[in-house]
């Protein structure tokens, strides 16, 4: 375990210094202050951040954990239901198919026109878009459990909330944690878009008022924190998989 860890700490280490050089070689040949170096975006990150940065990306994160929060509980409930349902697999299967490849991203007038200018109607799109990702993976989540299994447990007199609690969530629980790790990047591009639109706070708006303003250093450090703070959050939810899905950190062990 300790050699997988130490192995993990090489390989980010070995990105951090592989994006540092590829950066300070654009610098050093684009020679334009749009490029600013590595070590002055770094030094304008640390100087800014606590007053500053730290603000828009916190009003950022918070829009996306609880739209990605929303969209997971909702989801997974409508996928496990599709999933045990053939009634409605068939009723509801059919329409995220005809609504999931539609560019959701153009309804955000709609919504803040219906629900205002705040942080409503950026957190709705979000949950619009990814939510239909969650409800696929529970409902496959679901329809993959053996039949064998089911009868086993059946067969234990197990209640419905209990075969729900030992069964059915342990089987979803990776796809639901692989969906949000690769729907964080969705919901942050979304709201990154809908961040320009009448919002003071957030990361999005950050970055293209410092490039409107012609600010590149700052806009870097938007950047960079944008960066940092996925990653932190990629980590949050390997932890996160670490503690509730054990079985699969043993099967890839093994």
């Amino acid at each position: 375990m300790k050699i997988m860890k130490s192995f993990k700490l090489t390989k980010t280490l070995y990105s951090f210094i592989f994006v540092l050089i590829f950066w300070y070689l654009l610098h050093i040949s684009v020679k334009t202050a749009a490029i600013p170096s590595p070590y002055e975006t770094i030094v304008n990150f640390v100087e800014i951040f606590p007053q500053k940065l730290s603000l828009h990306l916190g009003a950022s994160m918070g829009r996306v954990f609880l739209a990605l929060g929303i969209s997971i509980v909702l989801g997974s409930m409508i996928g496990i239901w599709t999933g045990i349902s053939p009634k409605a697999d068939s009723m509801i299967s059919p329409l995220v198919y005809l609504l999931y490849p539609i560019p959701k991203i153009a309804f955000l007038p709609i919504l803040m026109i219906l629900f205002g200018l705040g942080d409503l109607p950026k957190i709705l799109l979000i949950v619009i878009i990814i939510i239909f990702q969650f409800t696929m993976a529970a409902r496959d989540g679901v329809k993959e459990i053996p039949r064998e299994l089911t009868y086993s447990v059946k067969s234990l007199g197990l209640t419905k909330p209990q075969m729900y609690l030992h069964l059915v969530i342990p089987a979803i629980l990776p796809k639901i944690i692989t969906t949000a790790r690769i729907s964080l990047g969705a919901a942050v591009s979304v709201l990154f878009f809908a961040e320009n639109f009448a919002t003071t706070y957030g990361i999005g708006y950050f970055i293209m008022n410092q490039w409107a303003m012609v600010n590149y250093k700052e806009m870097f450090s938007g950047i960079l924190a944008l960066s940092l703070a996925g990653f932190v959050i990629f980590l949050i939810i390997d932890l996160i998989e670490n503690i509730v899905c054990k079985w699969v950190q043993q099967g890839r062990q093994e």
